[in-house]
This record gives structure tokens, C-alpha cells and sequence, in this order.
């Protein structure tokens, strides 16, 4: 869907946006056959007790995830920050803000994260791949396999790697030769693709379009949950439809029609954004409320640390705003529908302008 891109920061950016596409997968096979289903926790914050014992793999998102118990499968995790201070003998994937191992903590497969920061202080039995700004490797890190890291790598003499330290894309293999192209200009590129869907969106559904942005202002929380669901229960039921040979075809258009209405759920959220903004100043302008919810989110994601969580925000509550209308409008039509059925003189069905 993107175009190939050769400049470093780029591609770190992209990095991370796989590692929360390899989550989702995740949560899609643990439905397959002879799979053990993974436990899933959401909420403001998800912690593993010291005294506590995760069975299987571990699948978290929160604001906060702090596994300080044993996870005896993998971690899975989205979320504002990561603290493993106990034992995840499995894997541990995850897209946050920060990312911290503890001194005593340890991760017996690899160790993938997608974040602004990632601490290894404890052991991590596998590999590295941080596609982060800093990797720091202290003192007490010790890890057993590579090492491999997206920007910068700070690395205490005391530190033990058993395997070989590069700097390079996590995400994939080395860069294709050639002329390095600011990550800028690719920034420029999808703000004006946005643009334009956007005017479409406006121009062809003016009043539902301000339905879904009034949505996601009037109840964002709703809004982030209904996303949410939508983002993870979406691909969980595709997997499921797969399982079966005539189910096959339908998933995978079912995955194309899902990254369309996920992209158009993130227009919305800008659009909802812009919104917000103008009707505060007093400006009933929709077009207005476009640009500057395009603007401010582009400007937005420049920034460090806040720049990463502006996109998955906007199709969380882009998103479920847009699927809780499409579902009032959906239930209405319904009701609709059936008030036109009405009685016969005889008090059986009928429908609406017939007569005796």
C-alpha cells in the first residue's frame, strides 16, 4: 500500500506501525485449531502480580502494562508504557511508548518492540530488535542472541551480548541503494492523499460526515472503545471465516474492505478533530474543520513520543464513531422498515398505503 521508502527514519516508522500489525495476527491465531487462546486484558492499566502466573500467552491493552508475576507463554501488548519486572518465558511483542526489562527480569525467547524508548536492564534469552529512538543496554542487560536497533544505542560497559549489535530497519532487510528521501516529504505525500479522500468523504456524504464527527466529539470514550473492538475483534473474525474453504474468498476481501473503512475512520478522526476546534471558536465551516484536522494532526506527528500515538488515535475514534453511526443508521432503517409493514383491516400483516 506504501510506496518504497529508503530513508532510515522512514522505515523505523514503519517498523513500528508492523509490530502493531503483528499483534493483531497474533490475536487471530489463537483462535486456529490446536492453538491455545491466548488471555486478553484491557483497561487503564494491566498488571501481573508479583505472586501471580500467567498461563500461556498474554495479550495486553492498557495505558500502562507491568508484568511483575510470570507469563509463561508470550506478551503481546499495546500500550503507553511496558515494565517487565518478573518472567515471560515466551516472546515478548510489543508497541509502546516506553519499553523497560528490569534488573532480575527475564524474557526467555526475543524481545521485538516498537517505541520512543526501550531499557534492557535484565536477561532476555534471544534476540534484540528495538525499532525505537534509544536503545539502552545497561549494566545488568544481558542478552543472549543480536542485537539490532533503529537510531541510537547506549550501551554500558558492563553489558553482555552473545551475538552481533547492528544498527539497522527492524522491520525488514537493508535499505535499497540510492539517494536517501526525507521522511518529510512522505509525511507531505499522505497528508494530501488524506486531503483528498477527505473532500470526497465531505462532498459525497456532507450529512453523515458530520454525524460520525459530532459522534466522536459528543462521546469519545464510546467512540475509542467501539474502535477498539472493531480493531481487534475484526481480524479475530476474519481468521475464523478462513477456517472454512467457502469462507476463504470472503476473508480476504473482508481484509481489504476492513484497511478501507480503517482509513476512513482515520479521516474521521481528523475530521472530528477539526471539528472540535471550530465549533470552540464559533465557525460552522466543514471544509474548515477538514483542514484543520489535517493540519494538526500532520504537525502532531513530527513531534517526539506524541507523534506515534496521534495515528492510532485518530482510527480509534474515527473508527468507532463511524461504526456506531453506521449501526444507528442501520437499526433506524430496520425500524423503519418495519413501521411500513402495517396492519391489514383483517389485523393480519400488510403493508403501509394499501387499502381495503
Amino acid at each position: 500500500m506504501y510506496p518504497a521508502v529508503t530513508s532510515m527514519s522512514a522505515l523505523r516508522s514503519h517498523s513500528r506501525i508492523a509490530l502493531l500489525t503483528v499483534l493483531l495476527v497474533l490475536l487471530g491465531l489463537s483462535v486456529l485449531p490446536g492453538t491455545a487462546a491466548a488471555e486478553t486484558r484491557t483497561g487503564g492499566s494491566v498488571v501481573v502480580e508479583a505472586n501471580e502466573t500467567v498461563d500461556g500467552d498474554l495479550d495486553a491493552f492498557a495505558g500502562s502494562v507491568v508484568i511483575s508475576g510470570t507469563v509463561t507463554g508470550d506478551l503481546n501488548g499495546v500500550a503507553g508504557n511496558v515494565r517487565i519486572v518478573g518472567t515471560v518465558d515466551g516472546n515478548v511483542s510489543v508497541a509502546s511508548g516506553t519499553v523497560v526489562v528490569l534488573p532480575n527480569a527475564t524474557v526467555g525467547g526475543n524481545l521485538d518492540a516498537g517505541a520512543e524508548t526501550v531499557t534492557v536492564a535484565g536477561r532476555v534469552d534471544g534476540d534484540v530488535n528495538a525499532g525505537s529512538r534509544l536503545l539502552r543496554l545497561t549494566d545488568t542487560a544481558s542478552v543472549g542472541g543480536d542485537v539490532t536497533y533503529g537510531e541510537t544505542l547506549e550501551r554500558a560497559p558492563g553489558a553482555v551480548v552473545g551475538g552481533t549489535v547492528q544498527r539497522g530497519d527492524v522491520g525488514g532487510g537493508p535499505a535499497a541503494p540510492g539517494p536517501e528521501i526525507p521522511s518529510l516529504v512522505f509525511s507531505v505525500y499522505f497528508l494530501l492523499v488524506n486531503a483528498a479522500l477527505g473532500v470526497i468523504l465531505l462532498l459525497v456524504f456532507p450529512e453523515f460526515s458530520r454525524a460520525v464527527a459530532d459522534r466522536a466529539v459528543d462521546a469519545p470514550l464510546k467512540s475509542g472503545g467501539v474502535g477498539l473492538l472493531a480493531l481487534v475483534g475484526t481480524p479475530v473474525a476474519l481468521v475464523a471465516i478462513a477456517l472454512t474453504v467457502v469462507g476463504l474468498p470472503i476473508s480476504f476481501l473482508g481484509i481489504f474492505v476492513f484497511l478501507a473503512v480503517a482509513w476512513t475512520g482515520a479521516i474521521y478522526g481528523r475530521y472530528a478533530l477539526g471539528t472540535l476546534v471550530t465549533d470552540r471558536l464559533g465557525v460552522d465551516n466543514r471544509w474548515l474543520a477538514l483542514l484543520v484536522g489535517l493540519v494538526a494532526a500532520f504537525a502532531l506527528k513530527l513531534l517526539p513520543v506524541v507523534g506515534g500515538v496521534v495515528e492510532p488515535l485518530a482510527v480509534l475514534f474515527g473508527l468507532g464513531a463511524l461504526v456506531t453511526v453506521l449501526g444507528s443508521r442501520y437499526r433506524r432503517h430496520r425500524r423503519g422498515a418495519a413501521t411500513a409493514e402495517g396492519p391489514t383491516d383483517d389485523g393480519g400483516p400488510g403493508t403501509a398505503g394499501e387499502t381495503a
